[in-house]
């Protein structure tokens, strides 16, 4: 039995790579490595951009691991140009999963990177993981194994937030564990 949890990044200043967390952000990640603190954790891996990383910073400190970097884990490009009425096009990517904008990705696509990295995981000796990543690229992991997982599930993500994936060779379950 695998146990992934599946860590949305805290509050951060912006949407830049570079983007550090907020104070609130700061504070919610120590949070979360007293979460994490009994949980045998036993790998990390997160995206590379500031923000993830910074949000389980804390917790790798407190335990000595270190955070694998992982370009798969970076959030999804719904477009290199800005888009007008952005909100409504990203909510259109969660009715049509092919549909990419220019420079973009569709949702196949990211959900297939995201997938790909858990598949690896679960053939990793390593019992207890934790990904942080980002809320897009989340949301689709989740709706692989929930379809009906869409765009208002999208928006009711926190920043940080926090699923449970529960994996062995018959099944996969996956749940909402952050409050």
């Amino acid at each position: 039995m695998k146990t992934i949890y599946l860590v949305r990044h805290c509050k951060a200043s912006g949407q830049a790579p570079n983007a550090p967390l907020t104070e609130e952000g700061r504070e919610d990640s120590i949070r979360l490595a007293d979460f994490f603190k009994d949980k045998e954790i036993d790998f990390i891996i997160s995206s590379p951009f500031v923000r993830t990383v910074d949000t389980i910073q804390p917790f790798a400190e407190a335990t000595g691991m270190e955070i694998i970097l992982d370009e798969r884990l970076t959030e999804r490009v719904l477009s290199s140009v800005n888009l007008d009425e952005w909100m409504s096009k990203l909510e259109e990517t969660y009715e049509d999963l092919d549909l990419k904008f220019e420079g973009g990705e569709s949702s196949n696509k990211a959900m297939r990177r995201g997938i790909g990295l858990l598949e690896e995981l679960y053939e990793r000796p390593e019992s207890n993981m934790i990904v942080v990543t980002h809320g897009a690229l989340l949301s689709l992991i989740i709706k692989h194994y929930v379809p009906s997982f869409g765009f208002e599930d999208w928006r009711s993500l926190t920043n940080p937030d926090m699923y449970q994936l529960d994996a062995d060779q018959a099944q996969v379950v996956i749940e909402r564990i952050w409050e």
